[in-house]
């Protein structure tokens, strides 16, 4: 990952960031999701300081990004996230050291447990979870259908070992 570096998130990074939520959606093995929100709705979903991007460059080649679980008191400290890659930019490290910002992040703020919905093809994401220290809680089998196929979500978290 030679001249990549970790950066906050920020909205001059809105373009290539949903460009590269699209090119994801439109491969089909990332999310039920049809199309990347708005900048406006796709920031108001996202926590500030749990947003990365990696840049080589000027180049956004992917970004981290984690949203709450819920506004109950008793999940403050569990958020879900999603990472996403510039099909060009994968096999470099650059999902894990996203993942790795991340982890940082949601530790110093006290955040325990970082989870993720994965859909079962995606092998590639499922691995690199599992070497960021993820483990797979279960599958949901048939949770919902993806254009007209039912799909399977492979459930899994990060407990930190700092704050559990």
């Amino acid at each position: 990952m030679t001249g990549v570096r970790i950066e906050e998130l920020l909205p001059e990074h809105a373009e290539q960031v949903l460009a590269i939520y699209q090119a994801g959606i439109d491969e089909g093995n990332a999310t039920f999701e049809l199309r990347a929100p708005d900048w406006a709705a796709f920031d108001k979903a996202k926590l500030p300081g749990h947003r990365f991007v990696a840049v080589d460059g000027g180049r956004v080649l992917g970004w981290v990004a984690a949203s709450a679980v819920s506004d109950r008191c008793a999940y403050a400290g569990v958020v879900e996230h999603s990472v996403y890659v510039h099909p060009a930019a994968r096999g470099r490290g650059v999902a894990r050291a996203l993942l790795d910002a991340l982890i940082s992040s949601t530790e110093t703020a006290g955040i325990w447990t970082i989870q993720a919905g994965i859909f079962s093809e995606n092998t590639a994401s499922l691995t690199v979870h599992a070497r960021a220290g993820f483990r797979i809680i279960g599958t949901r089998e048939r949770i919902g259908r993806h254009h007209g196929v039912w799909r399977d979500v492979v459930l899994l978290e990060r407990r930190s070992p700092v704050l559990s």
